[in-house]
């Protein structure tokens, strides 16, 4: 969406045109309230961006078959590192030498993708946060590889597309997510000690700290199971860091299938 409403051509890639038409959808719905805030009063012009966005806007079910146009290829599958270097390794055999690879991924190795790639100087990270059309901030991700042209194409792209570009080494949770999933667990690690309820920790930081949500908000609405799996990952590359350290509580919630807000119960209940 936001690569289409700021001129670029974009071929919308999926397992199946069912999501494709779903997704295309989210997208129109996503459209008309941006319109709403940015043509507030030119509905005309306003029911021309969409139309112009949507223009760009092509999907397929078949990555192999489109990637040979691409000049850039941004991959936001799964949180999984095989099946993510499947997908890149096909991807490489079909692109053009020019092509440059990027994944959106928030918590995994830039470098490992890289290298199940032919081109790993033209790989590097662009971590976009959510909701993507609302937040201005990309994390362009730098490996020991990636050349200096690809970086500054990086970069370039992510200003193109409206955004705040940071620029990050390839280090576990880049810039954003280090600090912030450590200081999660450090929060739950609170509670758990008994120390502090859950309810005056998150109203601490929120009135402490200015912080929009408090900890065990935001892991509720980030899901705990995506939050397990990134501190997991973490703690397996660096066991003896206590800032990486498994949480038993938040174990015990994953096991019991208590996500957080997409399963209607996490730290908290939903309704």
């Amino acid at each position: 969406q936001v690569a289409a409403a700021s001129g670029h051509t974009v071929v919308l890639v999926d397992q199946s045109d069912e999501i494709l038409k779903k997704s295309t959808k989210g997208i129109e719905e996503s459209l008309k309230r941006v319109t709403k805030k940015k043509f507030a009063d030119q509905p005309e012009a306003g029911a021309e961006f969409i139309k112009k966005t949507l223009k760009n806007l092509t999907t397929s079910t078949d990555a192999a078959s489109v990637v040979h146009s691409t000049d850039l290829v941004i991959e936001a599958i799964v949180e999984n590192l095989e099946v993510k270097n499947t997908l890149f390794k096909t991807l490489d055999k079909f692109a053009p030498e020019h092509t440059i690879f990027a994944s959106n991924t928030s918590s995994l190795q830039i470098t490992k993708m890289a290298n199940a790639t032919t081109r790993q100087d033209r790989f590097g990270g662009l971590h976009f946060f959510n909701p993507v059309p609302m937040m201005k901030l990309v994390e362009v991700i730098k490996t020991p590889m990636t050349s200096q042209k690809t970086f500054e194409s990086l970069m370039d792209f992510s200003r193109a597309v409206g955004k705040s570009p940071v620029s990050c080494k390839d280090t576990p949770g880049f810039i954003v997510n280090r600090l912030l999933v450590p200081y999660m667990m450090e929060a739950v690690r609170l509670f758990e000690r008994g120390d502090a309820s859950k309810e005056d920790i998150d109203v601490a930081m929120k009135l402490g700290a200015g912080y929009p949500m408090g900890p065990f908000e935001l892991l509720d609405y980030v899901g705990l199971d995506t939050s397990k799996y990134i501190i997991d990952g973490w703690h397996s590359l660096e066991p003896s860091n206590p800032l990486f350290a498994p949480s038993p509580l938040l174990n015990k919630l994953v096991e019991e299938k208590k996500l957080g807000k997409k399963t209607g119960e996490g730290f908290y209940k939903y309704k």
